[in-house]
């Protein structure tokens, strides 16, 4: 069975039918051998039914493929003991789910529900590594809010009115969530920034989050009520605060409070606590970006190297759209020594979109949370223009020696 090959569900479907007949799993259960398997982290290093027993080799990505499905497919065997309608619910629940503004699924939105149409939908929703999806550069927080997924699903087989509302305003908790855990840690640095700003270019439900929000007693969490919603909610806190195998005091105590305030039992607190950092110490040598004291810093070096690649692959390119912009020139010159005002700022952001919208390879700046990526592309410029251009700008190895 191979999960990148169309037929998969109808092959693997039997296999998962087993698994949970021939144990009772309760939610609790299921839910920590999705922890277990790296699902909920957004990186699948083994399948929740196969677990090391994997018939072929699987990528990542086809992992997590089979524990979207698995997890979408218990929570309705759970609800509803019984797989008639499956396919049916879950095609349907998708079609309403799916946000105005994204297109994932509109070319299967008339297609009859079925194993075929929901590995379509699947595969669109899974963010891989494939060529025609390099231009997605939140891999790893896009597939760590899949689950979420999964709780609206559970929702929506209870109540199948005002879904998206309810995912939205789940959405925003785990946001603020993972916003006020960033802000826990006694030393951020620019990647702890920068990851915050991945999680919000990856949202699905809701265009802006409120930040206003400063410690736990500003938060509400009112949307948390089910067990999957106060675990995950838990579980991203957590992995918003790993970067150094270890938890300070600071942090520990405001994992414990959240745990609290979700009515958590202690021994699911512990296992919050505590997985995070086991989970990444055990697999830092079978996942590239573990192999990094940081994930989140790997991810902007990767990142700032790929951008760089695309700069100078298109440099001649760039360089004559360029110098027909000669404000957009004259301020990417004065940026190398002095800070742009807001409006400058603003008019260079806009003047480089529209150069971006003429050189196809540059098209991973305008699309949603390409923004972020904008430093990046102004930060290598300076090196593809004349020398005219760059006088006054200031030689890092000069400004220390003096």
């Amino acid at each position: 069975m191979n999960p990148s090959s169309s037929g998969w569900i109808n092959k693997h479907q039997p296999v998962i039918n087993r698994f949970l007949n021939a144990q009772e799993i309760n939610a609790s259960e299921f839910y920590e051998l999705a922890l277990r398997s790296g699902f909920l982290y957004g990186v699948s290093v083994s399948s929740i039914t196969y677990g090391k027993k994997e018939p072929l080799k699987w990528t990542e990505i086809e992992r997590t493929k089979l524990n979207l499905f698995d997890c979408l497919y218990y929570t309705y065997f759970y609800n509803q003991r019984d797989e008639s309608d499956f396919y049916t619910e879950v095609c349907a629940f998708y079609e309403q789910i799916n946000p105005k503004h994204a297109s994932y699924f509109s070319s299967f939105s008339k297609s009859k529900p079925g194993a075929a149409t929901l590995e379509k939908i699947i595969q669109e929703r899974v963010q891989t590594n494939e060529a025609r999806f390099e231009r997605n550069f939140s891999n790893l927080i896009t597939n760590a809010l899949l689950f979420l997924d999964v709780i609206a699903f559970e929702q929506y087989l209870k109540n199948k009115s005002d879904l998206k509302n309810y995912a939205a305003a789940l959405e925003a908790g785990l946001m603020n969530i993972i916003w006020i855990a960033l802000m826990q840690k006694e030393e951020k640095e620019q990647y702890d920034y920068l990851l915050l700003k991945l999680f919000e270019k990856s949202l699905r439900y809701t265009k802006a989050i409120n930040q206003e929000a400063q410690s736990l007693d500003d938060l509400s969490l009112a949307p948390f009520q089910t067990l999957f919603e106060k675990r995950y909610a838990l579980d991203l806190g957590a992995l918003a605060l790993w970067d150094d195998h270890k938890l300070d005091k600071t942090e520990f105590l405001f994992l414990n409070r959240l745990g609290n305030l979700l009515q958590l039992p202690e021994e699911v607190l512990k296992v919050s606590t505590t997985h995070v950092l086991d989970f990444i110490h055990s697999n830092h040598d079978r996942i590239s970006y573990l192999n990094y004291s940081n994930p989140v810093r790997h991810f902007y070096t990767q990142t700032s190297d790929t951008v760089k690649r695309l700069i100078l692959r298109n440099k001649k390119r760039l360089l004559q759209e360029l110098l027909e912009s000669k404000d957009l020139v004259m301020l990417l010159g004065q940026s190398t020594y002095r800070d742009l005002n807001k409006a400058e700022k603003k008019q260079v952001k806009a003047q480089l979109l529209d150069i971006c919208k003429s050189i196809p390879s540059l098209a991973i700046f305008m699309l949603p949370g390409g923004g972020v990526l904008l430093p990046l592309l102004i930060k290598f410029i300076p090196e593809l223009l004349p020398s005219a251009f760059n006088d006054n700008r200031i030689d890092p190895s000069t400004e220390d020696n003096s």
